[in-house]
């Protein structure tokens, strides 16, 4: 999907301990939280949306309207939540699009909901940082995803 929108991008696997160089141009980073240190400091800049975890596991939170968004599939309900925002890049000379589920099948409902909404999205936010929860639905035995929608507003840097 990245190369069909015309990104100047590769596929790179990101291994342990999840250093990973976020100042390049048209990089999409789909990643949790848990397994980069590095992400997981840049998401703080986030005012919006953040994941955070307990003893029940990972979950997101909107910190606009002080929800919590926990997996339906911890539950054993074939659903998730995930992360999709536009993050700064550490030099400080762009943004880097970032997506992470609380579960990896979280990860391909957002690239789902990009793949029909892409340009609904950047009409809507442009060049702008931005972040939004995004609930995905999926076949139990296949994962394949069914339905994909905001959960949350899609919110610029500096609120709605």
């Amino acid at each position: 999907m990245a190369r069909s929108l015309d990104f100047d991008t590769d596929y790179e696997v990101i291994q342990p301990p999840g250093m990973i160089n976020l100042n390049r141009d048209d990089l999409v980073v789909i990643c949790g939280p848990r397994l980069s240190p590095l992400i997981a400091q840049v998401l703080e800049s986030d005012s919006n949306i953040a994941f955070d975890r307990d003893e029940r596991g990972w979950f997101l939170v909107d910190r606009n309207e002080n929800k919590v968004y926990r997996s339906p599939m911890d539950e054993g309900t074939p659903s998730d939540y995930a992360y999709l925002g536009k993050l700064p890049r550490l030099d400080g000379r762009g943004n880097f699009l970032y997506i992470a589920g609380i579960h990896a099948v979280g990860a391909a409902g957002v690239v789902h909901f990009l793949d029909g909404h892409v340009s609904e999205l950047y009409r809507e936010v442009k060049d702008a940082r931005f972040s939004a929860i995004v609930h995905c639905t999926f076949d139990e035995d296949t994962r394949k995803i069914r339905t994909s929608k905001v959960a949350t507003p899609i919110y610029k840097q500096n609120g709605r």
